[in-house]
């Protein structure tokens, strides 16, 4: 890794005199169009010469008009569209010799020395055995007279760098594949509409999702949407399953819950390798129970549509790192694929992570399963482990035996994700054992004694459900304490779980701080962070910031293309966050914005101007569209109204603008996949980790919980790679408390990325680049999978 003095600038990397080629090939996935744009800009931007190679490997083999070269223009409003506009197919030439000599010509008559292939692990093994058939492969065309010597010398090795574009996630050394996360939306946007049918009915529903060798779709989804029931490949039912899963559904039936969710991937099998089809299942239902039920197959709806702003960012990230890793590469250089690593692109082998991949296959075909989970990865495993907890209510006699209170509160606004979060922490903190009281309407609830214990049942169907279903307040504890401090006494809580924004950070400040006048506060305190802004110290993300960027991101989709076919146009749109500009950064990246302005980032009237010049130039090519995004608080002056009069009156002649205020949209609507998954899985660590202070700080002599060291009053949040309890205290140096942000924040890294892409001159530090690393086979158990930027 590059030292902090000898900082790594992009700017400083020359492509002049390179040629990169991208293709994309075998099934098609969401966002591989944003690769795509990410590559050909990229490499532009940095001097390169950029081909586009239609129809995949086919395009490479027959070469003449497949092999294109790309204009900046080329991928202007790419960005949106799903599948590959490029074209894939599979090619059966490309896997003979012939094939692939024939490939090679066609590349070095271009002076093509860099592939960057987008795909699958089939994909990617067949562009590593090109490149080390390459010298060969030269020397044999020369021998035929179809190069010459000189060419064969100067083009002598080729570099190569993989992105894996697949829906399923079935590939190591990644913790997201390109294409993943849109295929969770579709499913669940299904599953919401299958909610909404089956309760006016009382019916079952077994679905059926994409997924042959990989169950992640199905895992992902069932744990996103709190299934009855799941079958997937790598985690066949006991025998016997067919009995348990048909009592579990008569048991839910009978504490009146109107649906059942069966999620199945197509590749299910039970322990005797035979396939566990939708029809089975059903079949079995009809019969054991009597149920009126139906089957849903899913099919290609997965693959389709518009792909998620996570999609588009991955893509982006990965699209620019692989250009970096081209231009670094030497004929010594393995071939690598850019990778996901918490929030980090890294590089790995391919060919170790084709291998591993390769291996996962292996151990299930020889029915090892419990080794097959554990090689897919740090992320499969830790659904997998958090769908078990939550699926499978243990009957009361084999709970272990707890007399500890736990309250679950939300504090601040309601942001999407937040009913996930409390569903995981009141089924997990039952099955340790713990009475649950739920907390209405934050502290002031709390403070008027608006506290209730809660069940296993209360929580049903509350993933899918937007908003706050607790209720929730901005107020702080602080005029409260005596109060708050008399129902924990009245209502024995012994533990507390705080899911919120800025205001819970700031209300576990204030409690901490009365531990000393209160003995009620001094039990453990756990915060897991909620909010859309993504404002809160200690966590790189917040339950609700990723529906946010999805609203966002339609939003911006929808009102671009209502210039289609219209003049000239520039949509300034502002976005929320408070002081904090991630929504209008990370938004901007994702919906392939001109300009986005931040408090974080001073601006004055010289740089409005250059926007103006700049989006003026773009107007005059055949790109007629422009759209800034503006953070609500970026600055007092510079209102939204003000950015709209500037722009509108400096592009009399050029464009005409339009202004959008964003507001609550934003906060509202259904939690996307991630939102789901991540509240699920952070709270449920948050109640495992109560558990455990609880234990700790039991004072048997005096029968009560006494905590009071600063490590009982944490912040649980994702840190680089790692999910991370940090204590509340470490955190106030972190903390602006002026404007409610942290003082560093991760994501200022990704803002030259969005003013590369739309043709702006910036600095871009790509000293954390570089480093190829390993596939690790056996990850620390604290470390937690990929999440979006």
């Amino acid at each position: 890794m590059a030292q902090p003095d000898q900082k790594k600038f992009f700017e400083n990397l020359s492509g002049a005199g390179k040629a990169i080629a991208v293709l994309t090939s075998g099934g098609d996935a969401q966002g591989m169009n944003a690769a795509v744009r990410a590559v050909v800009r990229v490499g532009i931007y940095i001097g390169a010469k950029v081909y586009f190679i239609h129809e995949g490997y086919q395009g490479l083999v027959d070469g003449g008009e497949n092999i294109e070269e790309a204009k900046w223009e080329s991928v202007s409003s790419m960005l949106q569209v799903g599948g590959t506009v490029i074209g894939s197919a599979r090619c059966k030439e490309f896997r003979t010799h012939e094939g692939r000599r024939a490939a090679a010509q066609n590349l070095v008559l271009r002076g093509i020395t860099n592939l960057c292939v987008i795909g699958g692990d089939g994909s990617l093994t067949g562009a590593n055995l090109f490149r080390e058939e390459w010298s060969g492969l030269l020397d044999e065309l020369v021998q035929q007279g179809k190069i010459d010597r000189e060419s064969a010398e100067k083009y002598s090795h080729l570099n190569i760098v993989g992105m894996v574009g697949s829906i399923d996630n079935d590939f190591c050394g990644t913790d997201m594949t390109i294409g993943t996360d849109s295929a969770l939306h579709r499913i669940i946007e299904v599953v919401d509409a299958i909610v909404t049918t089956a309760q006016s009915h009382q019916r079952t529903f077994v679905l059926e999702v994409m997924g042959r060798h990989c169950g992640y779709l199905a895992l992902v989804s069932a744990l996103a949407c709190g299934a009855d029931w799941m079958f997937i490949p790598e985690m066949p039912p006991a025998d016997g399953w067919e009995e348990q899963m048909c009592t579990k559904l008569s048991e839910n039936r009978a504490r009146k819950k109107r649906l059942n969710i069966i999620i199945v991937s197509e590749g299910a099998i039970d322990t005797s390798n035979k396939p566990i089809t939708s029809e089975h299942i059903k079949n079995l239902v009809v019969k054991c129970l009597g149920f009126d039920t139906r089957v849903t197959i899913l099919g290609h709806v997965q693959r389709g549509g518009t792909p998620s702003a996570f999609d588009r960012i991955l893509a982006s990230r990965m699209g620019v790192e692989a250009v970096l890793a081209l231009l670094e590469a030497s004929a010594d250089t393995p071939a690598c694929v850019v990778s996901l690593c918490g929030n980090q692109a890294v590089r790995l082998p391919l060919m170790e992570c084709v291998q591993m991949t390769q291996e996962v296959q292996k151990a299930m075909d020889e029915r090892r399963f419990e080794e097959a989970v554990r090689l897919r990865g740090r992320s499969f495993e830790n659904n997998l482990n958090t769908y078990k907890l939550l699926a499978h209510r243990k009957p009361q006699s084999e709970l272990p035996i707890s007399s500890f209170n736990v309250a679950v509160l939300n504090v601040g606004a309601p942001a999407a994700g937040m009913n996930a979060a409390v569903r995981s922490a009141v089924r997990v903190g039952i099955t340790e054992g713990h009475k649950i009281f739920a907390v209405n309407d934050g502290f002031e609830g709390f403070a008027k004694g608006q506290i209730k214990e809660i069940k296993w049942g209360d929580v049903g169907g509350w993933t899918g459900q937007g908003g706050s279903l607790l209720g929730t307040k901005r107020t702080l504890p602080a005029k409260h304490l005596e109060k708050i401090a008399e129902q924990m006494k009245a209502n024995k809580i012994n533990a507390l779980l705080v899911i919120g924004g800025f205001e819970a950070y700031l209300g576990l400040v204030e409690l901490l701080a009365a531990r000393g006048k209160y003995d009620e506060f001094c039990v453990p305190i756990v915060m897991v962070p909620a909010t859309v802004s993504n404002n809160v110290p200690g966590s790189d993300f917040s339950i609700g910031a990723d529906t946010a960027l999805n609203a966002i991101t339609d939003t911006c989709d929808r009102i671009k293309q209502s210039a289609s076919g219209t003049k000239r146009r520039v949509f300034i749109i502002e976005t929320m966050g408070g002081y904090c500009g991630y929504l209008a950064s990370v938004g901007g990246l994702a919906a392939g914005a001109d300009a986005a302005y931040i408090f974080e980032e001073p601006f004055d009237i010289r740089d409005l101007q250059s926007n103006v010049e700049h989006l003026t130039a773009k107007m005059k090519t055949s790109i007629q569209r422009g759209l800034v995004l503006r953070n609500e608080n970026s600055n007092e002056n510079y209102t939204t109204d003000f950015i709209y009069q500037l722009y509108s009156e400096e592009g009399k002649g050029v464009f005409d603008c339009r202004k959008n205020v964003l507001g609550h949209m934003q906060q509202g609507g259904a939690p996307s996949p991630f939102d789901r998954n991540f509240g699920t899985k952070i709270a449920a660590k948050a109640m495992l980790w109560i558990s455990r202070k609880l234990k700790e700080t039991y004072r048997k002599d005096e029968g009560r919980v006494f905590a009071n060291t600063d490590d009982t009053a944490c912040l649980l949040g994702m840190r680089r790679r790692a999910l991370v309890f940090q204590p509340v205290v470490d955190l106030k140096n972190e903390t602006d408390f002026v404007h409610r942000i942290p003082k560093e924040q991760w994501w200022l890294k990704l803002r030259p990325l969005m003013k590369i892409l739309a043709k702006y001159k910036t600095s871009l530090d790509v000293s954390e680049s570089g480093q190829l690393e390993h596939v690790v086979r056996h990850r620390r158990p604290e470390e937690s999978e990929g999440v979006p930027a």
